[in-house]
């Protein structure tokens, strides 16, 4: 059995499932969590100068400095985790939970069976690795796109495997 699932296409009984269950899963995010859509980033702004980060589970995020206030939050894997930032004197300058999720926008997701593979359609449709997907499609697809990586770098040859 093949299966498509679009984002931009909803029935009013896949609308009405959605806002419930959306309704049911708000009162699970605070108004103070950082929400993150997975392989992307978010800023994140502090009240004053800190000199460490703490990540409750750097798997799901992970932090960089830009500056003593300026963070800079990149969703690795969908889940929830913490982040603690401290001051010079290992103070608690700021807490946040982060809510990674994924971004639903441009996203084709073909379920074959059981598996599923995930497709970014912007505006054409290619292949993307999203955790989830078919281990066997999201290994050729990371493959893939390694190789071109360093392809693109001058690291590799055309011919290379």
């Amino acid at each position: 059995m093949y299966r498509v699932q679009i984002g931009a296409r909803f029935t009013v009984a896949s609308i009405v499932a959605g806002l419930t269950a959306l309704t049911a899963s708000a009162g699970d995010a605070a108004a103070d969590d950082l929400i993150v859509k997975y392989d992307q980033s978010q800023l994140w702004r502090l009240e004053r100068p800190i000199t460490e980060i703490i990540i409750g589970n750097p798997t799901i995020a992970d932090v960089t400095i830009q500056s003593n206030d300026l963070l800079v939050v990149t969703g690795k894997s969908f889940g929830i985790t913490n982040i603690i930032a401290l001051d010079a004197n290992r103070e608690v300058v700021a807490e946040r939970r982060v809510l990674v999720q994924r971004d639903e926008r441009k996203v084709v997701n073909l379920h074959k069976g059981g598996k599923r593979e995930s497709y970014n359609c912007s505006p054409q449709c290619n292949p993307m690795t999203t955790i989830g997907d078919d281990p066997e499609y999201f290994e050729t697809v990371a493959k893939l796109s390694e190789r071109k990586i360093k392809l693109s770098s001058g690291a590799g040859s055309a011919d290379a495997n």
